[in-house]
Formats: C-alpha cells, structure tokens, sequence
C-alpha cells in the first residue's frame, strides 16, 4: 500500500509499522484519533501535508521487511503479544514513573510547579489504566477467544452482537481517556522538555514519561485498529 494523504491515520500504522514514530514526532495521534485522514491530521494541527507524506513515503520503504506484521496475527496472537508487551510494559514502567514523579514533585515541586500537576494527573490516570487491563483480560479478551474457538465451529450466531460491541465500546471510550491524560502531561512539560538545571531523576522521569506516552499510542492502536476490527469481523463471518 503506498501511502496517501486520504489514508487515515490508524491505517497508515496498521499497514507500515516503523511510521509511528513519525506520525508521534508531528504529534498525530494514531490511536484515538486514528480514523482521521493525514489530510485532516495535518490541516487540524497546521503542518504541511506534503513535508510530513514525504517522510511517511521514506520509512515505508523499509517497514515490511523490518517490522512483524501484527494484522497477519490471530485474535489469541494479538491478545497474547498486548498483555506480554504492553500490559506488563504499564505495570512495571508504571510503578517506575510513580516512584520518580513522587520524588520530583516533592523535592522540585516549588521550582517547577507544573509537576505537582503531572503528578495530579498521573497518579489517577495511571490508577485507571491498571482497573482498564484487568478488565481486559477478565472480561473481554475471554470473550474475543470464545468468539474465536466458535469462529472455528462456524457458531458465532450463538452470540449477540453486544457480546463483544459492548465491551469493545467501554474500553475504547477509555482508551480515549488516557490519550487525553497524556495529552495533558505533554503539556504541562511543554513536550517532555527538560529544563536547565534539572537532576538526573528529573531528566529520567520526563524521558519515561515520553516513552510511557509512546508505548500508550502503540498499545492503543493495536487493540482499536487489529485486534478490536478483527473480533468483529469474526462476528459477521458467521
């Protein structure tokens, strides 16, 4: 697929993985606001369409001999590649930020006052993404690995469509949710941007933060625009 400007952002991504990391240094958001097109992407945020398809065209050239190509993957492989890399990535890198942002916000909160805000923001977004997985893995993928055991047997008319709507419809709501909690965070840091004077834990935190954001965008991407489609086409196969 060659890339164009009427190509939404979340299908960009699905089909030439190494351009995310483009689309995040432009500051497109791939996942909740992945069914814009990069037409619509660029005018919103005032880039120049042009410069930034260029740069997509040149890392695609690469993409499919680089990267592994998760839309060829099962609904039990994309389940097993979330939880192993990005629910675990959250829980661990989660505690981490935690452990820093509480030691910055104390001992630099009256310099920079801003992180006594990131932390306010963190700490329940954080909180929320910890109940979001569990709900995952204790109610929908269980029912996304149902569904695809009765794809097998030709019996997904055995369930009703809000089987997997419903819970899809929740968690991509909160997923929306934590976009806009970073969103804010990148804010209030002005880009993660660290300022003259700050201690290693303070460069740290605002390099973790960054990364945290990234690997947000990547996870959320993969379960709006892989996984969650391909359950529901499992649904509709039947």
């Amino acid at each position: 697929m060659t890339i164009q400007a009427n190509n939404t952002l979340g299908t960009i991504v699905k089909q030439h993985h190494l351009t995310a990391h483009i689309l995040e240094k432009y500051q497109l958001d791939f996942c909740c606001k992945g069914k814009q097109t990069l037409e619509e992407a660029c005018a919103h945020n005032q880039l120049d369409l042009n410069i930034v398809l260029a740069d997509l065209q040149q890392v695609s050239l690469d993409e499919q001999q680089q990267a592994p190509q998760t839309e060829s993957m099962n609904v039990e492989e994309l389940i097993s590649v979330i939880i192993r890399k990005h629910h675990l990535y959250v829980l661990q890198q989660g505690a981490s930020i935690q452990h820093h942002l509480q030691k910055v916000a104390s001992k630099h909160g009256d310099k920079f006052p801003y992180m006594i805000k990131v932390w306010e923001v963190f700490m329940p977004a954080l909180a929320h993404l910890h109940d979001h997985m569990q709900k995952e893995e204790q109610i929908l993928f269980p029912r996304i690995r149902d569904v695809y055991a009765a794809s097998k047997k030709k019996q997904t008319t055995l369930f009703s469509p809000a089987y997997l709507q419903a819970p899809i419809a929740a968690m991509e709501a909160e997923h929306d949710d934590a976009g806009d909690a970073f969103a804010q965070i990148r804010v209030l840091t002005n880009n993660y941007a660290i300022p003259e004077g700050a201690c290693n834990t303070f460069s740290l935190l605002l390099m973790e933060l960054q990364d945290f954001e990234a690997d947000l965008h990547r996870h959320v991407h993969l379960e709006n625009h892989v996984l969650f489609p391909a359950a529901l086409q499992l649904m509709a196969a039947n």
